[in-house]
């Protein structure tokens, strides 16, 4: 696994499609919950914690010296929040 990660280029693009696609994931898991499970139909910020997970891999690219991922990877971060934002309000 820790080959496949530094065999990644270290590039901006590259961050910015890792940020983009990791969220998605989770995000559809727990989209889907919130509109099946009565108890979690206002439990918005499970949708925070889709976003959280950039974060956790935003300090992982930074500790492998490969910082131009990790500032793809903030760049969306910021705009999934903002993406957020604009569903809570």
């Amino acid at each position: 696994m820790n080959k496949r990660i530094s065999a990644i280029k270290n590039t901006v693009w590259n961050g910015i499609a890792i940020g983009f696609i990791t969220p998605i994931v989770p995000g559809v898991l727990v989209w889907y919950l919130m509109r099946h499970i009565t108890a979690l139909r206002h439990a918005d910020l499970l949708l925070i914690g889709c976003v959280a997970i950039n974060a956790f891999l935003m300090n992982y690219f930074f500790k492998l010296n490969k910082e131009n991922i990790g500032r793809g990877i903030l760049s969306i971060t910021f705009l999934w929040a903002f993406a957020f934002f604009f569903y809570k309000v």
